[in-house]
Order: C-alpha cells, then structure tokens, then sequence
C-alpha cells in the first residue's frame, strides 16, 4: 500500500511490511451515513467539508451523475456538479490590514500588528491625542497616536510633552542648521522635508489641535529673502498645500514680511526682514509660522547666495501642536424636548460611537439614528445600566451592560459601542466589554436615512438630561459646541472637570478648572509637573544653609514695630504633617530644623550611627523628646522617604512607605509661634541640644528632595525663587534631580524635551559658529577633565614614590609628601564634587 499527494512522488509513503487488503464492495467516501449500521463504517473524525472531483476505483472513474441519478450508490446532503464552497474571504471585511482566514460557516480576522483590535480589526488600540494620553495619567514621552481613531489613517509616533499645555512633537529628517552657498535661480538650493507621518496623518493631526507652529529661522550675509527679481521673491518655502509661501516665521501670510516688518523692529527700515537689508555680516529672521492650513513645512527653496561673501543657513524645528478641540468639545443638555442632529451613517461596513457623558437623571436617549426599518438607539436605561440596541434587517438586537455604581453621580462616564458584520460591542468607563456574536442573515452595511439625534430622538420623546462631550462617530469627531450655539434648549460646554479628574493631581496639588479641560496648581505642593508628580530636587554641599521664615515673620521683619511674641501669640500648631526625601553617606548630619520664638524647636537628624532621630522641644522648661528610629543606617547613599505625622501628643513616622511607628510626646502638645524652617546647616544655633548641635557641625551634605511642611514646600520656594519669597539661601546649593530613584537625569521625566526649544531667537552672530559653541565647550569641558585626572594621578604616584623612600627623605621632602598629599586629596573632593555635578544637572 502507498499513498502519494499532488502527484509528488517525495511525498509518498509505503508500508513497511507487504500486506493483501481485501477491500468490500462499498466505498464511503466524505463520512459514514447515519444509518445505525455503524460496524461497516467508523471514523474518529467528523464529515469531511469541501468538494471532491475526478473519483477513481481501480483505475476506474466513478460516474457521479450516475450517483445523482441513484443508478449508482448513494448519497446525502449533497451537492453534485457543483462546487459549492463560499470565500468568505473574499470581498475581505478585516479593516486595516488585517488578515483573513476561514472556517466552513465563518472567517476570522488576524489583528497582530496591525495597531486595532476588534473582530474585524476596527477599533484603533491607540489615544487619538497627547491630551488624551495625559488625561489617563500618562507623562511625557513616546506615542502612537491614531489621528481619525478608526478611520482609514494609521498610527504615527510622536512626542508628548506633558506640561501645562500638552505638546505634540512631530520630527522631520532635518533639524540641523544647514549652510547654503552657490545658489541662484539657475542652481536653486532646494530641500525637501519628510516626516515621520504621512500629510494625510499630519493634517488629521494639525484640524484636531487647537494651535500648531513650527519655528523657521533664516540666518544671512549678503542673502535677501524678499527683495524681488521680476516680481519673484529671492526665497521662499513651500507647505502641505503645495504653494509657494513668501511670509517667513513670526509673519502672517499674504503680507511678504517677516517678524521685523510686523513689528517695525527691522535693521533696515526701507525693508521687511533682516536680511533684505544685504549687510556683508551676520543677522537673522527668525520666529514661528502659526498659520495651521499652511503647516508643516515641507520644502525651503534659497536661490541667493552665490555673489561674494554671500552666504545663508537655514533651520526648521519640529511640527509642534497643543491641545485638542475635539477632546473637551462638549454641550450641555438642559430640556427633555432639546436635541442636536447631524449627518446619518450611511453605507458603512462598521458603525462606532464613542462619548463622554455626565447626568444627575436616572435615564435618556444618548443617541438615535434611524432607517426605513433599520435603527442605532444608544441610552441610559436607568441609573446604571446603559443599552446598546439596533437593526439590521433582521429584527431588533440589544446589548445592555450593567455598571456595580450608578452613573448618574455627575462624573464623566466612558460609553464605546462599535456594531460590523461579526459582533456587537458595548463598552462602559473601564469595565470589562459586552460582546455578542451579531445576528445572522442582516444587511452587511447600515441602511440608515434619517439624520442623526444627539440628546434626544424626532419624538421629543426620553431626552438626556446632562453633558456630552467628545463624541466621535467611525473616527469622525461631531462639533457639538457650534451646533449647540443654534440649538435652543443646548447650551456649548460644560463645566465641572475637576469633579473626574481631580484625581489626577497628585502631592496636595489642587484641581483648577479650565472651559477646556482642568490643570493642576501647584502652588502648595512641594512637587511641580502637570500632575505635580516631578520632584523638586537641591544638591547641598558643606555649610549650606536654606532658611525659610514663615509669612508672618518675613513681613514683620520688613517693619518690626510690634513685639514678636505677642505677634505671634495665635501662630500655635497643635498638628504637623512634614515629608521629605533623601540620600547622603555623612553622619551626623542635619536634615531639618524648625524653630520657634519661644525657644522651642522640632529638628530631624541623622545620628553618627546613621538612625534617624526625632527631636521635639515644646516645652522650653524641659528636655526635649528624642525618638530614634534604628532599625538600619540611613546614611547608605541610597534614596529615604520620610513622613512626619504629629496630632496634639500622638507622633506618627513612616519611613520608606512601608516602616511606620507611633510614639507618644511628653514635653507638649503645642508648637508656639513658629519662627523658620531651616534645611542644611542652622547658622543661629542658640537654642539647641547637645546633639542637634554635633549634627549641626557640618549641616548636611547630599540631596534633599520634596520637602513639605504643611502647606508651606520650603525647598520649592528656593528653588524657584521669586522677590516676595520668604527665603535665604546661603552656600553651595544646586537644584538637581537626585530626587529620583537613580539619582541620574531620567528621560522619562514629565518636562524632558529634547525636540523644541522656545527658549528664544538664536544669538545673532555668524551661526554656523552658535552652532558647534555648545559642542566646543562639550569637548573642552571633556579634554579638561582628562588633563586633571592626569594630573591628580600624577600627584597620587608621586606620593608613593616618595612614600616608598621614606628611609632617605629630609626634611624639605617630608614638606613635598605634605604638599602631594594636599594636592591627591583635592583632586579626590574635586573629582566627586564634578561627578555630583555632572550626574544631577546636565542631560545629554
């Protein structure tokens, strides 16, 4: 016996050991029948699915419409004559590069690394925004974004810089400055710019934000950008439009000037830019293009720099955009009757609405779009459960989800639904999705014809009662504000963001309101950021002394006319919430020191042991309180977290966010007339103890991070010093980020940019030379420190050598050894300091 497939004789195989088959009189071919009669026929597998053809006996061909015509054998549930098996596959109905495969009955959609999901791959996985990325928590850095969601445009990835105002960075291939001779109209120097987007994804991009500009600096000698030949401007750039663009940055268009023209600021007043004035040295027009239809920029064509001493440099920043008019786009629902109405769906293959909505009602319709028998409703069918139900043609089909909290509490709530060929899908804020496999025989695409309500239905009937915001239909976003302006009953915009996302602020930063959106203020914390997460960091170094001297106190001593303890009669704290962070390897060492007018005080040391020491004064009569707390040493170079807790006599510490112990005070309950709060090295040291003093001999030498007195962020308030801040500052003291869990500058830090710098215009010297200054002084820097090593190691092998000669040195060699070994200390200190230095303050 052998068996061979497709003729390919490899593939054949034999049986090991010769044997006579004796075969019946019937062949089963396709299964067994369901006869009963299961002895003449068994398989272990199911019927065979497909067609079959050319059937052959010994060498004999079997006449299938003999079999159809019952002369021969016979057969069920079959079709002869006719291969009947159906391409599902074929028109494909997997979205954005999905690939297809198939079953008998249904196909499949393969989603991998196509950047959706769903069953037919519809649904981008990816936020179409940096701003909706940074309001789900996220900070600064590297995202995919998919401008139109799930439109036909992919995802591109772009920068987000998550201040305040969050920034889309968009790159292109050139960023440097770029030096250009020898052009002219015969011999143009033209480039062109690619980016890492396509124009399509770019221009979804620049309609969705509020504002986009991109910087253009144009450096000269003896290169004109206006002056005119023949009515043709000497240079110009080109945009996404494709049209020639004679305005340059910090212009508007259609006025042929640059910034200096605008502002009436040029170095030539009988001309429009800088460079127009075709001086024989270097000046610049610089500044921002901001007009959005215009934007990116993707050609700069120079044709003036071919007579003597003629010479330009050009430089394009990246594509910057800010905010998101369609994330926060918004309208408030004040009438059962008031809805707003759009465009129908109609035709599409798959249908998704997504929308933030906010109500105190326990229901309404979301939204209703309507055909001859065809539906979309979406609503909220009571306080907590939302429906999703529609037709297709084949009866109504609902999809309801119930939410564990009722979701008319007047927070923003997440609703998705997405109907296609294969499933129906319904999604509630982050709860798991309703997914049901959609009904049969229905129409492929949506037959839907009357327009589209929003709040409501035709009848007037149900309304919704609350806000919807960011609705977006197939990737489409609906202007809801300017539909609303026209609507009665429908109000643009809707307040009360904090109310969802107050969350978001983090350290004691307070939610603020925005009519777009919220941002955090972090005024009384002691970190900053968006989200006031980053840490406020400072290196100390030996002798350092931060004083901050509470409000009161600074203005009474602006005009001390009054005594200062019947000033400070009512500045009594019966409560302290105090944290900080960090890291040193000196012991004893002062960490923070708060003193008072009556002589009482509360100061946090490191021990010579390296424990942590609690030392509370509040009772000028008595000894102070000293709670130690040893159970390691702190002085490891390693990053501590400390939290300081006091109410009335009950003292709470917790260390590293996971040690916590509790003591009781006895020297008071009360903190009188509190004076200053002292970081580093306290300089008026009259009223401490003994052991507050030794640690109080050198201050502290290491990072100090986040420091928080109840509202007061003494350390923030150095650091970011303004006139009226109540703070001296005396000694080396350098902000940092050592603050951090590696101690070392981080690029996944919330402000970290390296794309854009709004700095300000580029000093207006020759700037092929601006351009490599920082590099020179890089490598300069480099080269010195090298030529110290040396140096110190040099230093270091002349003491032991005159070490190993000990027995013949005299008394002036004994004075070199001194000198060498002064000078092998210093490079060591020297060495560390540049180290500290260079890992807390510089990013490359």
């Amino acid at each position: 016996m052998n068996l061979m497939v497709d003729n390919d004789v490899t593939s054949s195989a034999h049986a090991a050991v010769p044997t006579h088959i004796y075969s019946g009189d019937t062949y089963y071919f396709g299964g067994c029948p369901n006869n009963g009669n299961s002895s003449e026929c068994k398989s272990p597998y199911g019927g065979f699915q497909g067609c079959m053809r050319l059937i052959t006996i010994g060498s004999k061909a079997v006449d299938l419409i003999s079999v159809q015509q019952n002369s021969l054998g016979n057969f069920s549930n079959l079709q002869i004559d006719l291969c009947g098996i159906i391409d599902r596959c074929l028109p494909n109905y997997c979205e954005h590069g999905g690939e297809c495969t198939q079953a008998w009955n249904s196909f499949y959609c393969n989603c991998t690394n196509t950047g959706y999901m769903g069953a037919t791959c519809h649904y981008s996985i990816y936020e179409q925004s940096c701003e909706a990325y940074k309001h789900t928590g996220n900070t600064s850095g590297f995202y995919y974004i998919d401008s139109d969601g799930s439109g036909p445009l992919g995802p591109f990835l772009v920068y987000c810089n998550m201040t305040d105002t969050t920034w889309t960075v968009i790159q292109h291939n050139n960023t440097d400055l770029t030096r250009v001779k020898n052009a002219n109209r015969e011999n143009p120097h033209a480039v062109f710019f690619k980016y890492t987007a396509t124009l399509e994804q770019l221009q979804a991009t620049i309609n969705y934000a509020e504002h986009c500009e991109q910087e253009l600096a144009y450096h000269c000698k003896k290169s004109r950008l206006l002056n005119k030949r023949d009515g043709i401007p000497l240079s110009w750039w080109i945009g996404r439009t494709n049209e020639t663009q004679t305005y340059w940055g910090g212009s508007l268009p259609d006025v042929q000037k640059c910034a200096c023209g605008l502002e009436g600021s040029c170095i030539d007043s009988q001309h429009y830019c800088n460079c127009d004035a075709d001086r024989n040295e270097w000046t610049n027009d610089t500044g921002f293009l901001s007009y959005k239809e215009h934007l990116p920029v993707t050609e700069i064509v120079v044709t003036d720099t071919d007579r003597p001493n003629s010479e330009a440099a050009y430089k394009l920043g990246p594509l910057l955009c800010r905010g998101d008019r369609t994330f926060w786009n918004s309208a408030s629902f004040n009438t059962e009757a008031s809805y707003l109405h759009f465009p129908t769906f109609h035709g599409e293959l798959s249908a998704d609405v997504s929308f933030f909505f906010k109500t105190t009602a326990s229901s309404g319709m979301f939204l209703e779009n309507l055909g001859i028998k065809d539906f979309i409703r979406i609503e909220l069918h009571s306080p907590s459960e939302v429906t999703f139900s529609f037709d297709v043609g084949n009866g109504p089909f609902e999809v309801t989800m119930q939410s564990p909290t009722p979701l008319n509490d007047n927070q923003w709530h997440y609703v998705k639904v997405e109907r296609n060929i294969k499933e129906a899908l319904l999604q509630v804020d982050q709860l798991p999705q309703k997914t049901l496999t959609a009904p049969s025989d229905g129409h492929i695409r949506l037959q839907l014809n009357s327009q589209l309500f929003v709040g409501g239905t035709a009848s007037r009937q149900k309304g919704f009662l609350g806000c919807v915001r960011s609705l977006q239909l197939n990737g489409i976003a609906l202007d809801l504000e300017e539909r609303a302006k026209i609507t009665p009953g429908v109000e643009p915009g809707c307040p009360g963001h904090c109310s969802s996302y107050g969350n978001l602020c983090h350290n004691g930063g307070k939610c603020r309101e925005k009519y777009n959106g919220f941002s955090c203020d972090c005024a009384s914390s002691a970190y900053t950021g968006p989200f006031c997460k980053k840490e406020i960091s400072a290196y100390f170094g030996a002798g350092t002394s931060v004083v901050y001297n509470f409000q009161e106190y600074y203005t009474l001593a602006k005009n001390s006319s009054s005594h200062a303890s019947s000033f400070y009669a009512d500045m009594t704290l019966i409560r302290e919430v105090i944290s900080f962070t960090f890291r040193t390897t000196r012991t004893p060492s002062l960490l923070l020191y708060v003193s008072s007018f009556y002589k009482e005080y509360l100061s946090v040391i490191l021990a010579k042991n390296g424990s942590l020491q609690i030392r509370y004064k509040l009772d000028s009569h008595q000894d102070p309180d000293v709670f130690s707390i040893n159970f390691k040493s702190m002085a490891d170079g390693l990053l501590h977290h400390v939290k300081i807790n006091r109410k009335e006599e009950m003292l709470y510490v917790e260390i590293n966010q996971n040690e916590r112990m509790q003591f009781v005070l006895s020297s008071g309950t009360e903190f009188n007339a509190i004076k200053s709060l002292v970081l580093g090295k306290i300089l008026e040291s009259n009223d401490i103890d003994q052991d507050t003093m030794k640690a109080n001999s050198q201050g502290f030498i290491g990072c100090l991070s986040s420091v928080q007195f109840n509202h007061f962020a003494p350390l923030k308030a150095a650091l970011h010093h303004t006139s009226s801040a109540p703070v001296i500052v005396k000694g080396r003291f350098t902000a940092s980020n050592c603050g951090t869990s590696t101690g070392a500058d981080s690029t996944s830090s919330e402000t970290t940019h390296s794309f854009a710098d709004h700095s300000g215009p580029i000093d207006e010297g020759e700037p092929l030379a601006n351009a490599i200054r920082s590099d020179s002084a890089i490598i300069g820097g480099v080269i010195a420190v090298v030529i110290f090593i040396l140096l110190c190691i040099t230093a270091i092998a002349v003491r032991i050598y005159k070490k190993k000669s000990v027995y013949k040195k005299n008394e002036a060699k004994g004075s070199e050894n001194e000198d060498s070994a002064e000078t092998a200390l210093k490079c060591e200190l020297s060495m560390q300091n540049t180290v500290n230095e260079n890992q807390k303050e510089y990013f490359f």
